[in-house]
């Protein structure tokens, strides 16, 4: 059975290879076993269902917490000849009873269900006439209470299994530690089936935390960088994503916002802008994101900090899920540390340890000077291999020569200490500079010795030397109100027993690679533009997302490959037998006619392609 998974790979998916671990989780549900998988957003999670499917007589269901994740994963799975079929709130009761009849007629080979759904008593019975062979939960990770996205009427999951004895059952997730492992599987009591964990490591996204120094100004000089490409960009309140909005919007760039507070239509008809290409930015909460498969988002910005690390990883995922190079930007403050920590200490005992837990990880995270990968691959236990990614800024800021920053690391300890180690490090930095900040003249600062001591550098200057010296361990900083303290090896330093090396950057901030635009991929950027415009046409023709036509790296390998004929289409990223069928003549006569004017030849390929 695993050969005939392999030719629909290719005839269906239009994908050469498995990725790692495909092969040996879809062998195991074609045996009836149950697995968990834990694979990356974008780490081809949905194949590991969607193939099965294809070769089982019966019914898959798939347990999905989102509308808009089953309304697009049927989309693409119809473009593809699959037939699927969704049962959700979002459907007219015409549609709903068309969608029932062609699960009752075994038309729908994948039936896409809320949790809450599947135990309806209706919903069983319904499920009880056909032939239910695999049952696929989705988001797994929201069974967990220790995961950071519970959702209670996951929990209830179990109750479904029964119903279901025969089918193979799969818990699938983008975002689990080794605990939220165990209580998955302990939770859905699932057999002693297999667990597949892939490597948590996206080698396609570039990670950069810098501080949050004029947010707004940070943003738009990032973003301008992306013109004509998506993003999304993530704030902690709504408050925040009206105001962002606003500006950029004022500012001429093509965005739309996305918040709980818009009416359903508003949130609606912005997040299917986006998705549709008809919108470059996202300006959104976090209340975005979670099941959009939009493959094509080439940035993602943290304008506030995350609550905990399952959240950032889960966020970032959603930049460069077409394997192409990403950019994801933080901007750190400890303002926001104590943003956060105010609505933990809103929630009950147990929920309030939890939550800490999570922030204080993040922090440790944020303020880790060593490779990105490093410290974010270790909250999930798993350990990176290499010890340099060089797509991190903390694997570039290595390359940068070490200068000798004792006397300013002095400078700041000996102000951190005689200010009574008890006030955060913008204050400091106030007293160093000579600043006339009413803080600094109630305390009485303005008298001390280090009052102007570091008045040659700036407020920004001073903020990248306070976070060197904090992961370096001079100094501890109270998670709850931001005071600074000097450690053993801080002390070490003032007496000037050890000296401390560091870079100190100049007024203008360095420059960070940011990924090359589509066009710009070793392929040929005007047809690529050509490319892109009709799939656009051919998507509004059919009221469906463009990518759901092509992926942008499908369209990467068109006009780096310049394919002339089917048979080289075939061989292209994404393109399998019923999307030749569809759209080969179109896109093979814009390739030809462009080759022909500019005596262009096809170019051979190398090695197979990746599925998605």
């Amino acid at each position: 059975m695993i050969n005939q998974a392999r030719l629909i790979l290719k005839r269906v998916f239009g994908y050469d290879e498995f990725r790692p671990f495909q092969a040996e989780i879809i062998a195991d549900v074609l045996n009836k076993k149950d697995v968990l998988v834990v694979m990356p957003t974008g780490g081809g999670k949905s194949l590991c269902y969607q193939i099965p499917a294809l070769i089982f007589e019966g019914l898959t269901v798939v347990v999905s917490p989102l509308i808009s994740l089953m309304k697009d994963q049927v989309a693409q799975l119809t473009q593809s000849g699959i037939g699927a079929a969704v049962l959700n709130s979002s459907l007219s009761p015409e549609q709903y009873r068309r969608n029932v009849g062609l699960v009752k007629q075994a038309k729908a080979r994948l039936l896409y269900l809320a949790p809450e759904a599947l135990l309806r008593s209706s919903m069983l019975d319904l499920l009880a006439t056909v032939n239910v062979e695999c049952l696929a939960i989705d988001e797994a990770h929201c069974i967990s209470q220790w995961g950071h996205d519970f959702r209670p009427e996951y929990r209830r999951l179990v109750e479904a299994r029964s119903h279901f004895p025969q089918a193979a059952c799969m818990a699938l997730t983008a975002t689990a530690t080794p605990r939220v492992r165990e209580d998955i599987k302990t939770s859905l009591n699932l057999a002693a089936g297999s667990e597949f964990v892939a490597s948590f490591n996206r080698e396609n996204l570039f990670i950069q935390i810098v501080a949050k120094d004029h947010p707004v100004e940070q943003t738009i000089g990032f973003i301008q960088k992306f013109s004509d490409q998506s993003g999304i960009i993530y704030c902690y309140s709504r408050k925040q994503v009206e105001e962002l909005n606003g500006v950029l919007r004022d500012k001429g760039f093509s965005v739309r916002p996305y918040h709980a507070g818009l009416s359903a239509v508003e949130r609606s008809r912005n997040q299917e802008a986006f998705i549709r290409d008809d919108v470059q930015i996202i300006v959104a909460t976090i209340a975005f994101g979670m099941g959009i498969d939009k493959p094509n988002v080439r940035f993602v910005v943290h304008f506030d900090l995350p609550k905990n690390i399952e959240s950032y990883y889960q966020e970032i995922g959603r930049a460069g899920r077409d394997g192409l190079k990403s950019h994801c930007l933080l901007l750190f403050s400890y303002a926001d540390v104590q943003k956060i920590k105010y609505f933990i200490d809103q929630k009950d005992s147990r929920e309030k340890r939890v939550a800490n837990i999570h922030l204080n990880a993040l922090v440790g995270f944020v303020q880790s000077e060593v490779c990105r990968r490093i410290a974010l691959l270790h909250y999930f236990g798993e350990n990176y291999g290499s010890g340099k990614c060089n797509m991190c800024d903390n694997c570039l800021a290595r390359e940068k020569e070490q200068l000798d920053i004792t006397v300013h690391a002095q400078k700041f300890l000996s102000c951190v200490r005689r200010t009574g180690e008890r006030f955060g490090g913008n204050h400091i930095i106030d007293v160093l500079r000579g600043s006339r900040a009413k803080k600094v003249l109630q305390f009485g600062h303005h008298k001390l010795s280090t009052y102007g001591i570091g008045a040659d550098y700036s407020k920004k200057q001073w903020q990248q030397l306070a976070r060197q010296f904090l992961n370096k361990g001079l100094m501890s900083q109270d998670m709850e109100f931001g005071g600074l303290k000097l450690t053993p090896k801080g002390w070490e330093v003032l007496r000037g027993d050890m000296p401390v090396g560091g870079q100190l950057e100049q007024e203008a901030a360095p420059r960070v690679n940011t990924p090359a635009k589509a066009g710009e991929l070793n392929c040929d950027g005007r047809l690529f533009e050509i490319l892109r415009k009709k799939r656009k046409q051919l998507a509004d023709d059919s009221g469906v997302p463009p990518y759901v036509i092509f992926s942008d790296k499908t369209l990467v390998e068109m006009a780096a490959y310049f394919p002339q004929s089917t048979e080289g289409l075939m061989d292209i990223y994404g393109i399998g037998a019923v999307k030749l069928d569809r759209f080969g003549a179109l896109f093979l006569d814009i390739i030809r006619r462009y080759c022909r004017e500019n005596n262009i030849s096809q170019r051979s390929r190398g090695s197979g392609n990746n599925p998605k």
